[in-house]
This record gives structure tokens, C-alpha cells and sequence, in this order.
């Protein structure tokens, strides 16, 4: 087994998350899907919206410009107009990720102490990669929680059951090499 290079890590990480989000969004009705908690709450459909808003602006063109592109209206991201249905904003998310995913699998781990900008403000690609993943890391939970909110008994788990810590545990585990 060879040495994982950070890059395919990354990829594996943005995989999971994806994942995680889709596993919940799938187990939501539309009307759960635009609906908030609380009043002050994101939808899950906002959240989709920003996160898509954000992949495309932050990924495209990653080494050669900005990472908030001009035409970025980040603001509108967290408004859902009538016409937007559950699979326009779907869409909009499964083309963020498309972006991210092609952009990352195209870097080195050369390019990672690249310096780039993100509102003019020069980062290692490496920050604003680790930026990114916290970031998405942070929605992506958010989408989780407010998918099991609405789904409630029916809710099916997405990681370890409760009380399962312990059978999970006894599973074979997957050889890791040392550093």
C-alpha cells in the first residue's frame, strides 16, 4: 500500500462529507428540505444554496484568481426565491462539488504552498484548502442536524447507532501503514 499524499486525503475528506450531506438530504421531504427550525434558522435549501454559491466561487480557477469571484452575490445565497425548487438547488450543489472535485484532483502537493487569495487575502492554498474543509465540515453538520430534526423516529443514522459504540468496535479494521 502506498504512502496517501495529502491531496488524495483531502479528496477523501470532501468525498465523506458530501456524503454525509446527501445521506441526509436524501432522507428529507421537500417541505422538510425548505423548512427551518426556528425562525431565525438556515434551511437545509439555504444551506445547499450558500455551499453551492461557495464551491463554484471558491474553486474555480483556484490558482489564478480570487476566490471570491466578482460575480459571487454570497447575500442572495441565503434568500430561496419562489422558482428555486429542491432540484435546482440540488443541481447547483452537485455542480459545486463537480468544481471542487476536478480542481483538487488536478493540484500537485507542490502546489500547496502556492499563495493564493481569497478577498485579497494571500493564503497557501494549504490554509485555504484546511479553511475550506473546516468550513464545509461546519455546514455539512448543520445540514445533518437539521435533517434529523425534521425526520425524528424515522431518522436513519448516518454513523454509529447509539449503543452500538461497542459492536462497531469489534468489526474488523482496515490496515492503516505507519508514517
Amino acid at each position: 500500500m502506498s504512502k496517501e499524499n495529502y491531496i488524495e486525503l483531502l479528496l477523501r475528506e470532501f468525498r465523506r462529507l458530501k456524503s454525509l450531506a446527501d445521506g441526509a438530504i436524501s432522507q428529507c421531504s421537500d417541505e422538510h428540505f425548505f423548512s427551518t427550525p426556528a425562525p431565525t434558522d438556515n434551511s437545509i435549501a439555504v444551506i445547499v444554496k450558500h455551499l453551492a454559491g461557495n464551491l463554484v466561487s471558491r474553486w474555480t480557477d483556484l490558482l489564478t484568481s480570487d476566490g471570491e469571484k466578482p460575480d459571487r452575490n454570497r447575500d442572495a445565497e441565503f434568500e430561496i426565491r419562489p422558482e428555486e425548487s429542491r432540484a435546482h438547488l440540488v443541481g447547483g450543489w452537485e455542480a459545486g462539488w463537480s468544481v471542487l472535485f476536478t480542481s483538487l484532483g488536478s493540484l500537485t502537493e507542490a502546489d500547496l504552498s502556492r499563495v493564493i487569495k481569497i478577498r485579497g487575502e494571500p493564503l497557501s492554498l494549504l490554509q485555504a484548502v484546511n479553511r475550506q474543509l473546516t468550513h464545509y465540515s461546519y455546514h455539512v453538520g448543520q445540514i445533518v442536524y437539521v435533517a434529523k430534526h425534521f425526520c425524528g423516529e424515522s431518522w436513519k443514522t448516518l454513523s454509529i447507532p447509539r449503543g452500538g459504540s461497542a459492536r462497531f468496535n469489534q468489526r474488523p479494521k482496515a490496515y492503516v501503514p505507519k508514517a
